[in-house]
């Protein structure tokens, strides 16, 4: 899977330039079966970057731009009455799709981002008393704006956990930006790109990651870092059992895609903080921990021979 892998990163990478690291930890959120949040200021490459992913893996995409004003219906779908057939159709909504770009998620109200609860946790939805499966694979990337306060709501904890990661992309370096300012839009080249990968690809190779094999030593080193955050003075609460797993898919898939069917303490601590990050309070101020301090806080934990 290595040579694949790095063929999807650089094509991923013509379009959304300089941000090779983000590019493979959303490939490891995808291919881990997980969902990803993208907090970041506007004009960074948010959208570009679930639209590009999409169109390279052959996947379906849809986009919603989260208002105030929407409903569940907005994202779920409605049922509307036909004369014709004097019967009911459903007309299925933007979640029936493979790709889903939440746009700015937190400014729509608790009740519409809860509709989105059941479909990324159990890829279905439920309306009117009906279920209703989602394609596969399902895929959703949230964005959200971390300086826009007006007129947001704050995602509830309950939401943040059904995300498996959260990112930011930062501004683009020196290079990359000069290359972005010379050359032609990203639109225009993602016209022209070829699928690298079809949906069942995708299929297949979130089946292999869940083969690959977890040793009685990394599963100790991974509860030791669970048990150091329920422990520890420094967290407001600790990591939930559920985060546990999402740690370990994380990791999981960032070994097979860098080509081994085992993991190792190493692939653990590069997915720590994107999995954690939004999981974890301080106790002190119960704000969120920079980066930097939290894998500070983490590397107290030793790491097996």
């Amino acid at each position: 899977m290595n040579d694949d892998f790095e063929s999807i990163v650089r094509q991923i990478s013509s379009v959304l330039l300089g941000k090779e690291v983000q590019v493979r930890l959303a490939l490891t959120c995808l291919f881990a079966r997980g969902h990803l949040l993208i907090e970041d200021l506007p004009g960074i490459g948010k959208t570009t970057l679930a639209k590009v992913l999409a169109k390279c893996l052959g996947m379906e995409f849809q986009r919603i731009q989260f208002t105030s004003d929407m409903l569940p219906g907005d994202i779920l779908g409605v049922s509307i009455f036909d004369q014709n057939a004097a019967a009911f159709h459903f007309h299925p909504g933007p979640v029936f799709t493979q790709v889903l770009l939440a746009d700015e998620i937190n400014r729509a109200t608790p009740k519409t981002q809860s509709a989105l609860l059941e479909a990324m946790e159990e890829q279905q939805v439920t309306i009117e008393g009906e279920t209703r499966a989602l394609a596969k694979p399902f895929f959703v990337v949230a964005t959200q704006n971390p300086l826009e306060h007006s007129g947001t709501f704050p995602l509830p904890e309950s939401q943040l956990d059904r995300f498996l990661m959260r990112i930011q992309l930062g501004y683009p370096d020196r290079a990359a930006e000069k290359k972005i300012l010379q050359g032609v839009g990203a639109q225009s080249i993602l016209e022209d790109m070829n699928t690298c990968q079809m949906h069942d690809s995708v299929l297949n190779i979130q089946a292999k990651i869940s083969q690959v094999h977890a040793s009685d030593t990394f599963i100790d080193y991974l509860q030791d870092i669970i048990a150091f955050t329920r422990t520890s003075p420094h967290f407001y609460v600790g990591l939930s059992p559920r985060a546990g797993l999402a740690l370990q898919q994380a990791a999981r898939s960032w070994a097979h895609l860098h080509g081994r069917d085992y993991m190792v303490p190493e692939d653990l601590q590069v997915v720590l903080p994107w999995v954690t990050g939004h999981r974890l309070r301080s106790r002190a101020e119960g704000m969120e921990i920079p980066r930097n301090k939290l894998m500070e806080l983490f590397a107290q934990v030793p790491v097996p021979l």
